[in-house]
């Protein structure tokens, strides 16, 4: 069997739960990104990095983008976890739009991204991410009802909540992905 290695940033748990799982259901090394030195990814056949989304970024991509020419022999998969709901094209769109402003056209072409729902933490957020999701709400105010999607009536509906949307069960499609990369390499 291929050594996988799972590798995380999670500033506020909801990575950390998703990296948790999927690293349980391939039996592979989890690995925190900050505690992750790059020549530790020689050792792995596969390597899996989920970092959250803030600001149209990914957190912790540097690991992947820094260490690409050394590690692009390997399968890599990536998944972004937000607070946006991934079955909207719309959403799944920008995402992959800012991606593109961080991996090359050769990463994106090697690189399997998957996209996975978290949620959010008020009271638990960081004084920057408080006083950009407040930014965030005025913006929203401004708008007229009829203006605003479904996703932007439910980020105003829950704000200052505490919202979770992590899922087991959307794991499985990256999951069957890494275990088919498994079998091929």
């Amino acid at each position: 069997m291929k050594k996988i290695a799972v590798i995380y940033k999670s500033k506020y748990g909801f990575t950390k739960t998703y990296a948790q799982w999927i690293s349980d259901e391939l039996k592979a090394d989890l690995l925190e990104a900050d505690k992750t030195k790059p020549a530790a990814l020689q050792e792995y056949d596969v390597i899996v990095y989920g970092g959250g989304l803030y600001a149209g970024g990914v957190s912790g991509i540097s690991l992947i983008t820094k260490n690409f020419a050394s590690i692009n022999s390997k399968a890599i998969f990536l998944f972004t976890v937000g607070a946006a709901d991934v079955a909207d094209r719309q959403n799944t769109d920008s995402i992959r739009k800012s991606l593109a402003r961080v991996l090359t056209p050769e990463m994106q072409e090697k690189i399997k991204i998957y996209h996975l729902r978290g949620g959010m933490d008020y009271a638990n957020m960081s004084f920057m991410h408080r006083t950009m999701m407040g930014m965030m709400m005025k913006m929203l105010h401004k708008k007229s009802e009829s203006e605003l999607t479904s996703e932007e009536k439910s980020m105003i509906e829950t704000y200052g909540q505490k919202v979770d949307f992590t899922d087991r069960s959307t794991i499985t499609p990256l999951v069957q992905a890494i275990k088919a990369a498994t079998e091929a390499h």
